[in-house]
């Protein structure tokens, strides 16, 4: 993460405030901000940004372990770091394909530009997760996590689906997010296998509303979340619970048949410094509680609690401890 730096907006052609994959033209900047600028390095990618949050709300060292797919470099040497400081346990599958993925943050004016090259995170393997370790480290979990994102990978989908069934078959819970509108658009299908499994369903209003126009539905956001849970899952032991996260403006959760409005409570702008990762904080804080067996307005508090710290840090950087009643 990199501040004041219009130069690199102009000579990368960027645009403040892109949010973009890297092609060949970017792919010198990272080296290049390391070389010439003091960064900072911060743990990323959605999921992972979730369970390190969580782990900080736990308060309880190595409560959360994450699985993903890194390359054989420094900026794994340095991922391995950050998540080990935070307290989780990583058992990151290493290949020679391609790099770590990494994300280059320009800040210009208060104006984030992002870059991101997704290398290694494209190429996790289904037989890391059918190795024996695996298994043992999927065994003792108690709840699942997933960010949609691996459904654009070539054996992202299979993954998933071997971790819903396990939960299923145990009688555990398995918590997808939406993550992004372009993967109900382009990965549809995928979506749906995995989602027939989810007993929790994170998203935002513009994933929400693009579910909803994919399924040809015309309602207000309330009701599109109680359509989405009442769709079939394969476990009949719990409810779906579909939680629909709308920035400053109330969380809506769908679950039973009826819907709850939760209000967020208002800061102010001054006060915020990045919004980057505040969809993940909350899925944090949520599942935090969550494992704790709180009741869901609570799960709903400690998720709006995460998300409003981690707006105040530059990307998902952790203050010491966490201060919630």
């Amino acid at each position: 993460c990199i501040s004041n730096n219009a130069f690199f907006v102009c000579r990368y052609e960027l645009k403040s405030g892109d949010i973009i994959l890297a092609d060949e033209k970017h792919k010198p900047i990272y080296d290049e901000l390391v070389e010439n600028f003091k960064v900072d390095f911060i743990a990323g990618g959605a999921t992972q940004n979730a369970i390190r949050v969580a782990q900080w709300m736990l308060l309880s060292e190595k409560a959360t372990a994450f699985i993903g797919c890194v390359g054989k470099d420094k900026y794994s040497e340095e991922l391995q770091r950050c998540c080990e400081q935070d307290g989780v346990e990583t058992y990151y599958l290493e290949t020679e394909e391609a790099p770590t993925g990494t994300c280059a943050v320009l800040v210009y004016e208060k104006e984030r530009t992002l870059i991101a090259n997704l290398g290694a995170a494209n190429l996790y393997k289904h037989a890391h997760t059918q190795s024996a370790e695996m298994q043992q480290v999927i065994a003792k979990a108690q709840v699942y996590y997933c960010a949609g994102f691996p459904l654009s990978t070539p054996e992202g989908k299979e993954t998933m689906l071997s971790m819903c069934k396990h939960a299923a078959e145990h009688n555990k819970p398995f918590c997808l997010n939406l993550s992004a509108p372009f993967l109900i658009q382009f990965f549809w299908e995928k979506l749906q296998e995995v989602l027939f499994h989810a007993d929790y369903l994170f998203g935002n209003e513009s994933e929400a509303a693009e579910f909803s126009k994919k399924q040809g539905w015309e309602c207000d956001l309330p009701e599109v979340a109680l359509r989405i849970a009442a769709m079939a899952k394969t476990s009949g032991s719990r409810c779906r619970t579909v939680i629909i996260t709308q920035g400053a403006e109330k969380t809506v959760v769908a679950r039973n048949g009826e819907v709850t409005l939760y209000p967020v409570l208002k800061l102010e702008k001054e006060h915020i410094v990045d919004t980057n990762g505040a969809g993940d904080a909350f899925v944090g804080g949520f599942l935090a509680r969550m494992t704790q067996g709180f009741p869901i307005e609570e799960c709903v508090r400690a998720g709006h609690y995460a998300a409003r710290i981690i707006i105040q840090q530059s990307g998902v950087s952790l203050p010491p401890s966490p201060d919630i009643a």
